[in-house]
């Protein structure tokens, strides 16, 4: 244990000695339990601090600061109901499909997901993500996000998994305010931090 001091990671400044302390050395943290959730929103006066607040609040996440991830899933996600209750300001790490448009425009966000199992023993590996926002229809945001994931799968992942369990979440709508914004998001509440031994 003693290759992981504090004092054996830090380098020696000349004239000064290491501080002998104890800690651990963690890994990156794994993204585990996550929730669904999805909203519109319509402003008369901007996006940011209109529409786009106003989507978080029909979201029910409105009073956290958002961070959003690219489109992977670990082997450990697990979907749970959404918390009836969070910190005010606390930092909620997300996947997240958010579109924005004006007045008489339609505004589309979506989210699929799917899971790859393991084609000799049928353990779970991990998952896939894919998001796609704009000025789409139903039926064309509904294709656009089959075909993205699908190509995700195809391109380094069919040899050796089957994609299944697929979900598909979406949110459109045509504004009648000024400004609007359609958003779906998997947020997530907890993570595992590995210790590296």
């Amino acid at each position: 244990m003693d290759k992981y001091l504090v004092s054996n990671l830090l380098p020696e400044i000349k004239g000064q000695q290491k501080a002998e302390q104890k800690g651990l050395l963690i890994g990156n943290r794994v993204p585990k339990d996550y929730f669904i959730t999805q909203g519109t929103g319509e402003s008369d006066i901007t996006i940011h601090a209109g529409s786009y607040h106003l989507a978080l609040q029909a979201a029910g996440i409105e009073r956290a600061n958002i961070m959003t991830y690219s489109s992977i899933l670990p082997q450990i996600a697990n979907l749970i109901e959404k918390p009836e209750d969070y910190t005010h300001g606390e930092v909620m790490e997300s996947i997240m499909a958010v579109a924005h448009g004006k007045k008489g425009e339609r505004i589309s966000a979506g989210i699929i997901y799917g899971w790859l199992y393991d084609k000799v023993t049928g353990d779970k590996f991990g998952g896939l993500v894919c998001e796609h926002n704009g000025s789409f229809t139903e039926e064309k945001l509904e294709y656009m996000l089959h075909a993205s994931l699908n190509e995700l799968y195809i391109n380094g992942f069919d040899k050796q998994y089957d994609l299944k369990n697929i979900t598909l979440l979406k949110e459109t709508f045509v504004s009648q305010k000024e400004y609007g914004t359609a958003l779906v998001a998997l947020c997530f509440t907890n993570y595992y931090y590995p210790i590296i031994n």
